[in-house]
């Protein structure tokens, strides 16, 4: 069956080698990269407020997540087959790290930039997607459905956020690590549909398509068609703010990821299945 695909072991041998490679991209090739991963979770974010919008009136909430999650894991193809740099796949660097084949300072001046350009890539696509007006479709419910989400995550307590971080992130890890084994761009596609469904529609948190849903809910906010037509209480849309995405989601989301991503897998990975890859520069 190695014919086919890649062993646990060997997938964490090929982690090392794509630390490396990742964390000795040129500046420009990180922020083009970095940009691209967060347009691409975005698309899949704006997919899935499209498709989701009203699933839950005629197939009840369950289904909505499921089929909102589904059409999600498109982004995650995209990155992954098309070629990105995506900050909460990134934290897998750790092995390369670990190993002793990159460099520490690299990988977090990695995950600096790349969260960076990922958070103006995933911007820009809620910028655009606000301008095209596609969020009256459905006499507003799109946008309705969309103030409805940001509203949601910026309500969200702190230990929630975290915790649903790092469920996140553990799933979206494994779903590369899936990729990285198959030999087919087939197989990489079913090795990141089913891990990134389950963490859509468990209610799990994503930093970068949180960079999407809370921007776009702060465009909605701006709408008083779409305000008024989503029956919110204020109470809920008060904390809907660039303080309250930052503050309530972003910081304790991310946080959540880097556990989940980092430690439960990365780290956790090179623990139990320790490569043994001959180290490329020596220590000076």
């Amino acid at each position: 069956m190695a014919e086919f695909f890649n062993t646990p072991k060997e997938v964490v041998e090929k982690l090392v080698d794509v630390g490396k490679s990742k964390c000795d991209l040129k500046w420009h090739q990180t922020a083009i990269l970095g940009f691209f991963a967060g347009v691409y979770i975005a698309f899949g974010a704006a997919l899935a407020t499209m498709v989701g919008n009203d699933v839950s009136k005629y197939l009840g909430v369950g289904m909505q997540k499921l089929i909102m999650g589904g059409v999600f894991s498109v982004g995650l193809m995209l990155v992954v087959i098309a070629g990105a740099e995506l900050f909460t796949g990134n934290n897998l660097i750790v092995v390369s790290a670990c190993s002793g084949h990159s460099k520490w300072s690299k990988l977090f001046k990695n995950w600096f930039w790349v969260y960076v350009f990922n958070f103006v890539g995933a911007v820009f696509l809620a910028w655009l997607m606000f301008e095209s007006r596609l969020w009256k479709v459905n006499g507003y419910n799109v946008g309705v459905f969309a103030l409805k989400i940001a509203a949601g995550k910026t309500n969200l307590g702190f230990f929630e956020a975290l915790t649903r971080g790092i469920l996140c992130n553990w799933l979206v890890c494994l779903a590369v690590m899936m990729a990285l084994a198959s030999k087919s761009v087939t197989g990489k596609i079913f090795g990141i549909f089913f891990p990134i469904t389950a963490f859509v529609a468990s209610g799990f948190e994503h930093s970068v398509a949180n960079m999407y849903f809370i921007p776009i809910g702060l465009f909605m906010k701006t709408q008083n068609t779409v305000v008024q037509a989503s029956s919110l209480i204020p109470d809920k849309l008060n904390t809907l703010t660039v303080q309250g995405f930052l503050w309530k989601n972003l910081v304790p989301v991310t946080i959540g990821n880097i556990i989940g991503g980092a430690f439960f897998v990365s780290f956790l990975y090179f623990v139990a299945l320790k490569p043994q890859k001959k180290c490329e520069f020596k220590k000076r």
